[in-house]
């Protein structure tokens, strides 16, 4: 599957620019599958908080 590929690749790339890889998921759901969906944003909402914000970005001077 394309897609699984290009996400390892993502993972990759984050993990070589000093990003943690966990920012990036890939979930396989079907269209009845709301339950699973409701699951996987609460878990991916939930991992971006534990992560934080991107420490590569620079803030704006205010």
């Amino acid at each position: 599957m394309r897609a699984k590929k290009r996400v390892k690749q993502a993972k990759k790339l984050l993990e070589e620019i000093g990003l943690e890889p966990d920012r990036v998921e890939m979930y396989n759901l079907g269209a009845s599958d709301a339950p699973m969906f409701a699951s996987a944003c609460n878990e991916m909402t939930q991992r971006a908080r534990d992560l934080g914000p991107n420490p590569l970005r620079k803030e704006k001077a205010g």
